[in-house]
């Protein structure tokens, strides 16, 4: 198992946290990375593109002319898609671009994402989030002590989460807080830094522990 360091927000070590080997083992696997913001990315598509058929186009239903006896092609109407102003065949049309992600995948790319921030030394871990008072000035002040970086992910745990945290991060440029139960792969790459309350690293290491070991138990008794 390894060890991380844990800080306060102003940037001085106040501990250290052992880290679960079976979360952070330092494996990277790009190829789930790319299927888990490729997923992400398609539940944010509005999917609003929309064409018109014959049916939704303007223009009269009316036959240009009679079927034989001019020497001219037959037509029925002037919407028909053969011609300039007419219906579009098998255009797009409202619809959801989202589609179901296993979770066993979802977890394999967050323990993924982490792993890369560790590797990278992209992720801190703080004691804790709490200032004198809501202003997002302390809060600059200590992200630059942290050398966070120009975008930051913060993650904090639903249980500390305060109104000073939000209201002091809200307006941060470059920076998003995102609670250790809802953060996803597709945030941690999109951030150049992260970082976590220890409360928050705990807890989602104990989710992906618990996770492991079930994939675990499972192929167990596959083989078995």
């Amino acid at each position: 198992m390894a060890n991380v360091n844990v800080v306060n927000l102003g940037g001085a070590k106040v501990g250290e946290l052992e880290l679960a080997g079976e979360v952070f083992n330092g494996e990277v696997n790009d190829a789930l990375l790319w299927e888990s913001v490729k997923h992400y990315r398609a539940a944010l598509r509005q999917g609003t593109a929309a064409t018109k058929n014959r049916k939704l186009v303007s223009g009269a239903g009316k036959k240009l002319w009679k079927q034989k006896g001019t020497g001219r092609a037959r037509v029925g109407s002037i919407r028909t898609p053969l011609w300039r102003g007419g219906g579009t065949v098998h255009g797009p049309q409202p619809r959801s671009y989202e589609y179901a992600f296993p979770q066993k995948k979802l977890m394999g790319a967050l323990r993924s994402a982490l792993n890369a921030k560790i590797n990278d030394g992209k992720l801190t871990v703080v004691d804790s989030f709490d200032v004198a008072e809501a202003k997002t000035k302390l809060y600059r002040t200590a992200l630059n002590k942290l050398e966070a970086g120009k975008t930051t992910l913060l993650v904090e745990t639903s249980r500390k989460l305060d109104e000073k945290l939000y209201l002091g991060s809200r307006n941060l440029d470059g920076v998003e807080l995102v609670l250790s139960s809802e953060v996803h792969p597709y945030d941690l790459l999109r951030y150049e830094h992260a970082v976590f309350s220890k409360d928050a690293i705990e807890a989602l290491q104990e989710t992906l522990r618990k996770f492991v070991s079930k994939r675990k138990t499972a192929s167990k008794k596959e083989v078995a």
